[in-house]
C-alpha cells in the first residue's frame, strides 16, 4: 500500500508562515510522471519539516525540547507557539530564514535539472 502524500495530521505548527507554492510550481515544469512529482513534493515537505524542527530544537534547552516535541506530536499548535514565544526570541523570523535558505537551495537544484534537460 502506498503512503499518503499528505500527512493526515493536518497542518504543521508553522504552516501559516511557510509558503511552498514556488517549489510546487517549479517541480511542475519538470517532465516527470505524476507519481515522481508527488514523491518529490513529499520529499520537499519532509526536508522542510526536518529543517524547521532542527532550527527550533537548536534554540531550546533539553527540557524545553521534550515539551516542544510533545506539543508537536499532539498537534497542539497553540502550546507550541506559547512555548516558542516564551523561550525563543524572533522564532518566526528564524524559521523563515532557514526555510528561505532551503528553498533557495532546492530551486537551485531544480533549475540545474531543468537546464541540463533543456541542453539535451
Amino acid at each position: 500500500m502506498k503512503k499518503p502524500i499528505r500527512k493526515t495530521q493536518g497542518k504543521h505548527f508553522y504552516s501559516h508562515i511557510v509558503e511552498t507554492s514556488s517549489l510546487t510550481l517549479a517541480l511542475a515544469d519538470i517532465d516527470l510522471s505524476h507519481e515522481e512529482r508527488l514523491h518529490l513534493l513529499q520529499l520537499t515537505e519532509e526536508n522542510l519539516h526536518h529543517t524547521i524542527l532542527d532550527a527550533v530544537l537548536s534554540e531550546l534547552s533539553e527540557e524545553d525540547k521534550k515539551l516542544f516535541l510533545q506539543h508537536v506530536a499532539t498537534n497542539s499548535h497553540d502550546k507550541v507557539w506559547n512555548l516558542l514565544h516564551t523561550k525563543v526570541g524572533n522564532i518566526e523570523e528564524k524559521i523563515q530564514k532557514v526555510v528561505h535558505e532551503l528553498k533557495k537551495e532546492l530551486h537551485k537544484d531544480i533549475n540545474a535539472v531543468t537546464s541540463s534537460k533543456a541542453a539535451k
